[in-house]
């Protein structure tokens, strides 16, 4: 979502004209900009709050010549989502991410003899093919 789709959405649901819209967008985010330019952390409950993490200086050193440099303090700012949004957040997915792999595409695997570790098993491919996620190419 874009900052233009939040002044459409405002303009749609409020009734208030393209102008306002943009107005009232641009000053909540001037506002929170300035709480954390200031240090200061923001809460909004249901969604969650934002955190300026001060860190402190340390020696650094230039992995390519190995050279020490020193890297100042600085600020960074971290977002937690509160609880609410993040239990909506994982109601709504309620789909499985991972693809189903069909059954007579796993290869079984061999029990272990009682006392003695299983050994890897890997999966036989026919000659010139390519064996998913490995990269390698058999050629014959």
């Amino acid at each position: 979502m874009l900052k233009s789709d939040l002044i459409a959405i405002l303009v749609q649901k409020r009734g208030v004209t393209q102008k306002q819209a943009e107005s009232t967008v641009e000053t909540i985010f001037e506002s929170m900009k300035d709480a954390l330019c200031g240090g200061e952390n923001i809460e909004i409950r249901g969604l969650g709050a934002f955190h300026v993490k001060h860190y402190e200086g340390y020696q650094g050193r230039n992995p390519k010549t190995g050279q020490v440099i020193p890297v100042k303090p600085k600020r960074g700012i971290l977002f937690r989502t509160g609880k609410e949004l993040r239990d909506r957040v994982n109601r709504s997915s309620s789909q499985p991410t991972a693809p189903v792999v069909a059954a007579e595409t796993v290869a079984p695997v061999p029990e272990a003899a009682p006392g003695s570790t299983p050994s890897p098993v890997t999966p036989e491919t026919p000659e010139g093919t390519k064996e998913p996620g490995t990269g390698n190419a058999q050629t014959g």
